[in-house]
């Protein structure tokens, strides 16, 4: 029988991938002072026996003032790095399955309250509040503090940051970075002319919009390994007139391939609050199918992929080369091996897992040796576990 398209294997630079299913960032709002905890290894731990291809770390701010919320991870000083290597240290113990870290600066998006608590923008000069920047002094809503617009010293402080957290997720031990171009941050915030209206040479035409993310960019290209995967993920469209649209998105794709982008990860939306948004199944696809149109990189469709059929069908059109899955993955850490079981593919499984193969589905689990085959570690004088 032939495997479904969705199953099949893909190489992405130095890295062969499995099957083409991602498995996207979301935030978690869980850290403490940009540290990640147990609650990052329970939730990326359970992801990562999921059976999916990669593994991708929730957005990551560089520097503190560039968290979403106060309770956001970053990687920006030593103890933020230390937490994302124990983190690290512990999913790799049981899986194998690569780890990407999108690494991100939410601009004038930052400075908020978490999600549960209403999500508003936290004033600077209050508890858990901070000065946001941007490429102008336009906030994201009306009634906002506006950001401060970035002069050259704030870009180069930004770059300095990225460059900084690639470094640290280097020696932390992640196999691949990817750089948050979408939903309304700040690279975002550079590329779409409603949030960019500078005069310099950061601003007015589409170059010069592309050029501090592309700055950002080649940065980062420079300082990590050479085999590492370097990826983006972008917004395809800011669903507003006169804003980012898909003829830009693929512009700035195809510059981002000739500078060595391994993969480009199309989303949509998230840079203004007067967006409509055609929400539906697949609503993002037509995006990444335009952006792959254009591009010979890896292309990763996202967006309310729910059904497998649909999945394995986005792959099989050639809309995307891959798809990503979030919400759908929380509601069931198992995703890729339900997908897998309806489709009659094979997946990955722990060997802790193997007994709860449905009879009905004899031949779900790959018979080789899955994941990691014993656990690397022992106990030592003080009880720790290394």
């Amino acid at each position: 029988m032939a495997v479904p398209t969705l199953f099949q294997p893909i190489r992405v630079r130095s890295h062969e991938l499995a099957n083409r299913i991602v498995i996207a960032p979301m935030c978690q709002y869980s850290a403490v002072d940009g540290q990640m905890n147990d609650w990052h290894l329970i939730h990326l731990g359970q992801l990562a026996l999921s059976g999916a291809a990669l593994l991708t770390i929730e957005a990551t701010a560089v520097v503190p003032e560039g968290r979403i919320t106060w309770a956001d991870v970053g990687l920006y000083d030593d103890a933020t790095e230390e937490a994302m290597r124990r983190t690290l240290e512990g999913i790799r113990r049981w899986s194998d399955m690569p780890v990407v870290v999108q690494l991100a600066h939410a601009g004038r998006k930052a400075s908020t309250e978490t999600p549960w608590a209403g999500g508003a923008q936290i004033a600077p000069g209050t508890a858990r509040g901070w000065q946001t920047v941007a490429p102008s002094a336009i906030p994201f809503q009306d009634g906002q503090n506006p950001p401060t617009a970035l002069d050259r010293d704030g870009l180069q402080r930004v770059i300095d940051g990225f460059v900084d957290a690639a470094r640290r997720a280097v020696r932390a031990g992640v196999d691949g970075i990817q750089l948050h171009g979408a939903h309304g941050y700040l690279l975002h915030q550079f590329l779409s002319p409603l949030s960019n209206q500078r005069t310099d040479a950061y601003g007015g035409s589409l170059e010069n919009r592309m050029r501090f993310p592309l700055e950002v960019f080649d940065a980062v290209r420079a300082v990590i390994p050479e085999g590492m995967l370097l990826t983006m993920r972008v917004s395809g469209t800011d669903w507003v007139d006169g804003g980012w649209d898909l003829e830009q998105t693929i512009a700035f794709a195809k510059t981002l391939e000739a500078e060595g982008c391994d993969a480009i990860h199309v989303s949509s939306g998230g840079l203004s609050a007067a967006q409509t948004i055609p929400i539906g199944p697949g609503y993002q696809v037509p995006l990444a199918r335009g952006v792959k149109e254009q591009v010979d990189m890896p292309v990763v469709a996202v967006g309310l992929i729910t059904e497998p059929e649909h999945a394995d069908a986005i792959v099989a059109n050639g809309d995307a080369d891959l798809v990503a899955i979030a919400r759908a993955a929380l509601y069931d850490p198992r995703w890729p091996w339900h997908a897998a079981a309806q489709l009659g593919a094979q997946v990955r499984a722990p060997k802790q897992y193997l007994r709860s193969q449905p009879s009905r589905h004899r031949h779900l689990f790959h018979s080789e040796a899955p994941m990691r085959a014993e656990a690397p570690w022992t106990k030592a004088a003080d009880g720790r576990y290394v």
